[in-house]
């Protein structure tokens, strides 16, 4: 492999790096202190400011259960009936059942949020780069997203841009939450494609949105 495409492939991890990350939920602070990197070398290599050392990658590759193929982008494709994948468990006793293997775009994955017995805090607040899209399945959650907080159920959708700090949380009392998210950890967006229409022969894709606001919880 010539030098360019060497510097290349290690450019290109640093996105699926962070995709990796977030899609497991963990922090800077919590990869820095599970491998010995420290968060800020974690930041610039993220953001393409550093090349990671092999060592570097051996360790993160472990963390996040990958192969150094699939951080460089090089892993074959997936085989007609590939393994399950087996939900992965949080501290919260949140479930996330991941809906696609490649980290390097946009990818989605199913959260379960179990039931509660008693009234839940505000959602505590994260942010970083990248697109979000949810919609819930079952339950009532509540999204704090900046200064705002709703509460979506069955069948509401919404998206935002994830520099925008947002949290969730169960929003009601007995029952889990269900709900499937779909993110671009470049800032990719959904495309809602409809068929033309009368009179528009060439519509425009176009995105939609329902949300409730926290007063109906």
């Amino acid at each position: 492999m010539a030098v360019d495409d060497v510097d290349s492939t290690l450019a290109a991890m640093g996105p699926r790096l962070r995709a990796a990350r977030e899609h497991r939920g963990a922090t800077l602070a919590g990869v820095s202190c599970a491998t010995g990197i420290s968060t800020s070398t974690l930041s610039r290599i993220e953001t393409g400011r550093r090349k990671p050392t092999l060592e570097m990658l051996l360790q993160l590759s472990k963390e996040y259960g990958l192969s150094l193929d699939e951080l460089a982008g090089t892993a074959p494709a997936p085989a007609a009936e590939p393994r399950a994948i087996g939900p992965l468990s949080f501290g919260d006793d949140k479930a996330v059942l991941p809906l696609t293997r490649y980290v390097g775009g946009l990818h989605a994955h199913k959260h379960i949020l179990p039931a509660l017995e008693d009234p839940p805090a505000r959602p505590r607040q994260v942010s970083h780069e990248g697109y979000e899209w949810l919609c819930v399945l079952y339950g009532r959650l509540w999204l704090a997203l900046g200064d705002h907080d709703l509460v979506l159920t069955a069948g509401d959708a919404t998206e935002f841009d994830t520099r925008t700090p947002h949290g969730v949380a169960n929003a009601g009392i007995g029952g889990p939450v269900e709900y499937l998210i779909m993110f671009g950890p470049q800032g990719e967006r959904l495309r809602l494609r409809t068929a033309p229409g009368a009179g528009s022969p060439n519509p425009r894709p176009h995105a939609h949105t329902r949300s409730r606001r926290s007063g109906e919880r």
